[in-house]
């Protein structure tokens, strides 16, 4: 949607052409800079998009004017708990960091959910160290570097983060790696069962559906028909979740939590790639087995 506010449709198919099923991909590449550049980026890196983005971010395409400082102070102050009259809004107004209060305020202003998967970009923008605070160092760095300083600019910031968090892989992953310090509890090593799935229940189906969690083919990937494996699918999730649900136990490892992201972009459709004999953490190699000895994919003898 931002693309066509800033471009009219036949221009930019006129200067650029693009792919309609990639267009989402190279959304923030054209939303402020014109066709000509963005080509130029990406025949940079060889056409490759993720690459192209993370170099116009790098270099600060995705800013046209500097953020005040005063202001961001001012914002954050607010949802601290300043002025008097929102000292509901945390429960420490002399602290230095807005809390859950400030959050939830936060998100009623910017017109979100609280439990929206943006907020997870955000959080790693921000560097946010627990869910639902915000210390005031990571706020104005943060916000300084997406080149906002009002709610408003905030709001087509989110926009843009989401777009970028769903069709991103390099993006998606360096978000998906912070969530599972920023969702632990303070003190432990892994997270508790019900508070993995929740935010895997965030993060998995929207990388899926934009492209970020795309799987990468390899000469291994032919199916017994011959046809080629179209990987994981929001099946094989609620197959994960299951597992993890009957498995129980402590919860699950950092280890786990961040090759799942590489085991879902490895694997194909009906697990007949897996190698036991990788370096994959036992909780995956686990939940292969216990797919195939529920009939949820087929034994590889029976290939």
């Amino acid at each position: 949607m931002l693309f066509y506010q800033t471009f009219a449709p036949s221009q930019a198919h006129r200067e650029f052409p693009i792919d309609r099923a990639v267009g989402p991909r190279v959304i923030d590449l054209l939303r402020l800079r014109s066709p000509k550049d963005a080509k130029r980026y990406l025949d940079k890196h060889q056409r490759r998009l993720d690459a192209a983005i993370d170099a116009y971010y790098q270099e600060g395409g995705g800013r046209t004017t500097v953020a005040s400082t005063s202001k961001l102070n001012a914002l954050f102050e607010k949802y601290k708990g300043e002025p008097p009259l929102n000292t509901h809004v945390c429960t420490d107004p002399n602290g230095d960091e807005i809390s859950i209060d400030g959050t939830i305020q936060l998100c009623q202003d910017l017109k979100v959910d609280p439990e929206n998967v943006v907020l997870l970009a955000v959080a790693y923008e921000l560097k946010s160290p627990r869910v639902g605070e915000w210390n005031k160092k990571g706020w104005v760095e943060g916000w300084s570097r997406l080149g906002c300083d009002t709610i408003d600019g905030m709001k087509d910031t989110l926009t843009r983060l989401r777009a970028k968090l769903g069709s991103d892989s390099n993006y998606f992953h360096k978000v998906y790696d912070h969530t599972f310090s920023f969702a632990r509890t303070e003190g432990q090593r892994s997270l508790a069962i019900d508070t993995a799935l929740a935010f895997w229940n965030l993060l998995l189906p929207t990388g899926l559906t934009g492209g970020a969690l795309k799987h990468e083919l390899t000469g291994e990937d032919i199916d017994m028909d011959g046809e080629g494996s179209f990987g994981w699918t929001d099946e094989h999730t609620q197959w994960w979740f299951q597992f993890l649900t009957e498995k129980g136990g402590k919860g699950v490892s950092k280890d786990t939590w961040m090759m799942l992201f590489d085991f879902i972009r490895a694997i194909d459709s009906q697990f007949l790639t897996h190698d036991a004999e990788a370096a994959w953490p036992s909780a995956i190699d686990d939940f292969v087995a216990w797919a195939r000895a529920t009939e949820k994919v087929p034994p590889p003898e029976a290939t």
